[in-house]
C-alpha cells in the first residue's frame, strides 16, 4: 500500500480524509506584506529625522567650535586667563618703636591666618603613602588616613594647628571658598603645614600681630592699635602717618581651590614697609623711675604719683611716667591716656618761680631786697597766709623763696600789675598746650585779668588760682635753667628714611623768655630752696635747684579734701643736665619736700649714675636769705 506524505493513509475512496473541526478564515499574505512595510517605512523616516537633527546640531557645534577657534580663539582664551587672574595683597609691615638707644618698645611680628577651602576639602581624598613612593602623600603616625573629605582634612590638619579634630572638621563642612580656621599662627607652624600636602585646601595669609615685648614700660604713653593695624591711642596714634606702610600687590593666575599656579605671575609691586619711630625717652630711666614712683606711692601711702624728667638744654622728655600706667596694647592703654598728660592740678609754691622771674624781669623787684614778713596779711579785704605760724621774718627776696612764703611774695608784688602776672605765666607756657600731641592732653585753665576777683589776682603769685600739668609745669622750670630760653618739648627723636636710616631730630622751637642773667639769679634762689631741704633730699656729690609746692584741690565729695604735694628739681644745679618734676596726691607727709622731694633725690642719685656726670663744684655765690 503506498502511504501519501503526512502519514495519513487513503480512505475508503482513496482520497484523503476531510477534518471534521470547524473550518478557518485563511490570511491574505498580500495584506500583510503592506502593513509591515508601513511600519518600517515610519522608522526609517523618524531615523532620518532623528539623523538630521543630530547632524544639525553637530553642524551647528562643529561651526561654532570653528568660529571660536579661527575668530574668537585668543579673546576667549584671554577671558578666561582673565577669570584665573586675580590680584593678591602683599601687606606691608608697620615700622617700630624704639627708645633712645634703640631699644623695641613695640614691632609688628610676622604671623598668619590659616584657611580652609569647605568646597575643596568636600572632594579631598588622602593619597595613601604606602602605595605611592613620590610627592605628596598622606598620613597619620605612619597609618592611613582612613576618611576623606573634610573628617580626612581635619584629622591631618588638627594636630599641626592644635585644635579639636571635631570641631575643625566642622568648620570645614559647606559650599563656601574660605573660612578662617586660626589666627595669629607663628612663622613655624605655617611651615609645618606647607609639608602636609593640602594646598588648594587650606592657605595661609600673612598678617602682622603688634607686640610690646615690655608691656608695662609707658604702657598707657605707647597706646594701642585696632584690630586692622591702626593706631587709635598713644604714641601708636600720634605717630600713625609715620609707622603705616603700603601694601603691595602681587597678580597671578590661580586654580580652582585658590592656589597659585606656578609661573602664572604677571605683575608685582612689593610692600613699603613702615618707618620707625624712635623716641627721647631713655627705656633705663623710664624703668626706674616708674620704680621709684611705686616705692614712693607705697612709702607715703598716696592715691597717685607721677613724674618727668627733661633736657633743659633740648626739651627732650627723658620719662614721662606716672603709677597709673596699663600694659601697651591692651585695652585699659588704649581707653586711658597717661595720667601725667591728663591730670591737672594747681602748683601751688612752684609757681613762685615765675613769679619771681616776671618781677626781676620787669625790674620790680631785685633778689636783695629786703622785707619784714609776718605769717599772715590782708590785702583788699582778702587775707593770706604762709603754711606755718611764725614771727615778724627778716628776709630777703631771695628769702621768701628759700621759706616759700605766701605772705612775702603777695608784699613784693605791690608793683607787679595783673596783665604782668599773667602774660608771664602765659610765656612760661601755662594754660596751654606742651605741643606734644599726645591724646588726652588738657592744657590747664588760666583766666585772663579781666576774670580775677580780689583774691585770685594774688592767689596766682603763688600758685593758686590756676591749674597746669606735669608737663607744662616741668618745661616752665626747665626755661629758667636754660638760662630764660623755653625750647619747644619733644617726645620724638627721629623717624627712619626710606632706607631705614634715622632721620634728623626734629628742630627745636626757642624762646627767650627771660634774661640770662635773671635766670641765674632765680636759680641761686632755687639752690638755697634746695640746701633748706638737704636732710631729706639731696644727691650726695652734686648741687641741686628746686622748689617744692603744696595745694589743696578738690577731693572725691568735690570740696577743697585733698592735697597735691610736689617738687620740681634741676640737677646738678651749676650744670644743668636734667630737670625732674615729681607730683603726689594725698601723701603722708603733706608737704612737696617732705614727700616728692626724696623720690626726687632717688631719681636724681640714678640719673648722676648712669649718665656718669662729674661731681659739681662747691657753692660759693649764695645770695643772702636774711638780713
Amino acid at each position: 500500500m503506498i502511504r501519501l506524505p503526512g502519514g495519513q493513509g487513503p480512505g475508503a475512496s482513496g482520497f484523503p480524509r476531510r477534518s471534521a473541526s470547524p473550518s478557518r478564515p485563511q490570511s491574505n499574505p498580500v495584506q500583510g506584506r503592506g502593513t509591515r512595510g508601513l511600519d518600517a517605512r515610519s522608522f526609517a523616516i523618524r531615523s532620518i529625522v532623528v539623523a538630521l537633527i543630530l547632524a544639525l546640531v553637530t553642524a551647528v557645534a562643529l561651526g561654532k567650535l570653528a568660529w571660536i577657534q579661527l575668530f574668537q580663539g585668543q579673546a576667549t582664551a584671554e577671558a578666561a586667563t582673565r577669570s584665573r587672574t586675580v590680584p593678591h595683597t602683599l601687606k606691608a609691615q608697620r615700622g617700630r618703636i624704639l627708645d633712645a638707644n634703640g631699644m623695641i618698645l613695640a614691632q609688628s611680628v610676622e604671623r598668619y591666618t590659616i584657611v580652609g577651602s569647605p568646597k575643596a576639602a568636600a572632594d579631598f581624598i588622602p593619597v595613601d603613602c604606602t602605595k605611592q613612593t613620590e610627592g605628596n602623600c598622606h598620613a597619620i603616625n605612619g597609618k592611613p588616613v582612613g576618611a576623606t573629605g573634610p573628617a580626612a582634612v581635619a584629622r591631618i590638619l588638627a594636630p599641626t594647628l592644635g585644635m579639636n579634630q571635631m570641631e575643625l572638621g566642622a568648620k570645614l563642612v559647606g559650599s563656601n571658598s574660605y573660612v578662617v580656621l586660626k589666627k595669629d599662627v607663628t612663622p613655624q607652624v605655617k611651615r609645618a603645614i606647607d609639608k602636609l600636602g593640602l594646598a588648594g585646601v587650606i592657605s595661609a595669609e600673612l598678617s602682622n600681630q603688634r607686640s610690646y615685648p615690655h608691656r608695662d614700660l609707658m604702657g598707657s604713653l605707647l597706646g594701642g592699635v585696632d584690630a586692622n593695624g591702626k593706631g587709635v591711642a598713644g604714641i601708636e596714634y600720634m605717630e600713625d602717618a609715620a609707622l603705616t606702610g603700603k601694601d603691595g600687590y602681587e597678580v597671578y593666575q590661580q586654580g580652582m581651590y585658590g592656589q597659585q599656579i606656578p609661573g602664572t605671575e604677571s605683575k608685582s609691586q612689593p610692600p613699603v614697609d613702615g618707618k620707625d619711630v624712635r623716641l627721647t625717652i631713655d627705656g633705663d630711666v623710664q624703668w626706674y623711675v616708674q620704680k621709684a614712683l611705686a616705692d614712693g606711692k607705697a612709702k607715703y601711702h598716696a592715691g597717685w604719683v607721677m613724674a618727668v624728667v627733661q633736657e633743659p638744654s633740648a626739651g627732650r622728655i627723658i620719662a614721662l611716667a606716672d603709677t597709673e600706667s596699663k600694659a601697651a596694647g591692651s585695652a585699659e592703654a588704649k581707653m586711658n591716656p597717661p595720667l601725667v598728660v591728663t591730670q591737672t592740678f594747681e602748683p601751688g609754691s612752684i609757681g613762685k618761680t615765675i613769679t619771681l622771674s616776671g618781677m626781676l624781669q620787669e625790674g620790680t623787684r631785685q633778689m636783695t631786697d629786703k622785707f619784714t614778713v609776718p605769717d599772715r596779711i590782708k590785702v583788699d579785704g582778702q587775707e593770706y597766709h604762709d603754711a606755718t605760724e611764725h614771727g615778724p621774718e627778716r628776709w630777703t627776696m631771695a628769702g621768701i623763696l628759700q621759706n616759700s612764703s605766701n605772705v612775702g611774695m603777695v608784699m613784693a608784688s605791690d608793683k607787679y600789675t595783673d596783665q604782668q602776672r599773667y602774660e608771664y605765666l602765659t610765656k612760661f607756657g601755662i594754660g596751654q598746650s606742651s605741643g606734644l600731641g599726645l591724646q588726652g592732653e588738657s592744657k590747664g585753665l588760666l583766666t585772663p585779668p579781666s576774670a580775677w576777683d580780689r583774691r585770685t589776682r594774688n592767689t596766682v603769685l603763688f600758685g593758686q588760682g590756676y591749674a597746669t600739668n606735669a608737663i607744662q609745669l616741668t618745661n616752665a622750670v626747665a626755661t629758667i635753667a636754660n638760662k630764660g630760653v623755653r625750647n619747644q618739648q619733644s617726645l620724638i627723636k627721629s623717624v627712619s628714611d626710606e632706607d631705614g636710616k634715622p632721620g634728623q631730630s626734629p628742630s627745636s622751637q626757642a624762646t627767650r623768655v627771660i634774661d640770662e642773667q635773671v635766670a641765674a639769679q632765680v636759680m641761686n634762689g632755687m639752690e638755697s630752696v634746695a640746701d633748706k631741704f638737704k636732710n631729706v633730699a639731696a644727691v650726695d656729690g652734686y648741687r641741686v635747684a628746686s622748689k617744692t609746692g603744696t595745694a589743696e584741690v578738690a577731693g572725691q565729695d568735690g570740696r577743697l579734701t585733698s592735697i597735691i604735694s610736689d617738687w620740681v628739681g634741676v640737677i646738678p644745679a651749676d650744670n644743668p643736665r636734667f630737670v625732674v618734676t615729681v607730683v603726689m596726691k594725698d601723701p603722708q607727709g603733706t608737704f612737696g619736700g617732705l614727700t616728692a622731694g626724696p623720690v626726687f633725690a632717688q631719681i636724681g642719685e640714678f640719673l648722676m649714675q648712669k649718665y656718669e656726670l662729674p661731681p659739681s663744684a662747691p657753692r660759693t655765690d649764695a645770695i643772702p636769705v636774711q638780713w
